[in-house]
């Protein structure tokens, strides 16, 4: 005699399972079954819970994400907008970034944009993706820009190009800058050189005001100054053009990543770390800078405060509310200061 193998509640071994042939086998509503398998707000309770899971593993249920989608209107897909992925300033944030959004259900979607012609390529040619959110981290894509790319009205900005529809959260850079270059005075220094980014960002515009502003309180004469692009190769390129003859008592970088590779160039000017000639300081404060082989002092700011700030807008009822949250920035001292 040939043994039935079928699992009760499906009357054809070689369909795929549904939800409701879990829920019939874990013995709960569909309703319940579908929300234990999902990140839905309204939770069911435990036992029901390993309960569903038990049913749907024994059954090789896997669920459709888009039919979920297209019934709660939504794609459980965040966009997050980065200029480059090696950008190392945005790498500090991803790991944990990431992790929240995923704790809230959702998946994460990078798309790179390059320069402002990546965005209106976007736009011109229609190649809109639907997401239930944006983070824009980019310096070229505008609010409005990217509420019509992604065709969402949830968009959060960190590059100061938002508007009274879209929220931004901002470091209050202004505090960590005076406290480095208060620093600076107290070692003596009385001229500087100032190696900046792209002069296109808002906020690299605000950030370098703000130099110039400390250095004016502090009575520190700003001899030289140096375009980059925020890269190890620009800070490489800094080192040829400022640390000649004429050699400021200190350099200032507007990113970690351009004063790392102003060391590496000059690292004879640096013994174990420590200022000979001139003294050197960063911008972002990256996890790097624990590590020996770059001791860069620097200024940063909160990560867990400012991932914390981003998904509170992510989360918030309201998607169309704008408004900055500004997280506070501060000096840590390390030996090239």
């Amino acid at each position: 005699m040939t043994r039935n193998t079928r699992t009760p509640g499906i009357a054809d071994p070689t369909r795929q399972p549904t939800i409701s042939d879990v829920a019939a086998l874990a013995g709960v509503s569909r309703a319940a079954a579908s929300r234990a398998l999902s990140a839905s707000p309204r939770p069911v309770s435990a036992e029901k819970r390993e309960r569903v899971l038990a049913a749907a593993a024994e059954l090789g249920f896997r669920p459709n994400i888009l039919a979920q989608s297209l019934t709660r209107k939504s794609v459980n897909l965040v966009a997050v907008l980065v200029n480059h992925l090696h950008d190392l300033s945005d790498l500090d944030l991803f790991d944990s970034l990431i992790a929240r959004i995923q704790g809230s259900g959702k998946q994460v979607m990078f798309v790179r944009v390059g320069d402002v012609a990546s965005v209106q390529d976007f736009l011109r040619d229609g190649l809109a993706y639907h997401v239930d959110a944006a983070i824009v981290f980019s310096d070229f894509a505008d609010a409005a820009s990217v509420r019509e790319m992604f065709r969402s009205e949830r968009v959060i900005m960190l590059n100061g190009r938002h508007d009274a529809e879209s929220p931004a959260v901002i470091a209050d850079e202004a505090v960590g800058i005076h406290q480095a270059i208060s620093h600076a005075a107290r070692q003596g220094v009385k001229t500087a050189a100032l190696v900046t980014g792209r002069s296109s960002s808002l906020v690299e515009q605000a950030r370098i005001g703000y130099y110039r502003a400390a250095l004016g309180i502090e009575g520190i004469q700003l001899i030289r100054t140096f375009q980059g692009d925020y890269s190890y190769e620009s800070g490489r390129a800094a080192a040829a053009a400022l640390c000649g003859e004429r050699c400021a008592d200190a350099i200032f970088c507007t990113s970690d990543a351009m004063a790392m590779g102003l060391l590496d160039v000059q690292r004879k000017d640096f013994p174990e770390g420590r200022p000979t000639r001139f003294r050197l300081y960063g911008y972002d404060d990256l996890s790097l800078l624990s590590f020996e082989a770059y001791p860069i002092s620097s200024i940063g700011y909160d990560h867990r405060a400012f991932v914390d700030a981003i998904i509170a807008h992510l989360t918030a009822s309201d998607s169309r509310v704008g408004g900055v949250s500004h997280i506070a920035t501060r000096f840590t001292e390390r030996l090239t200061g």
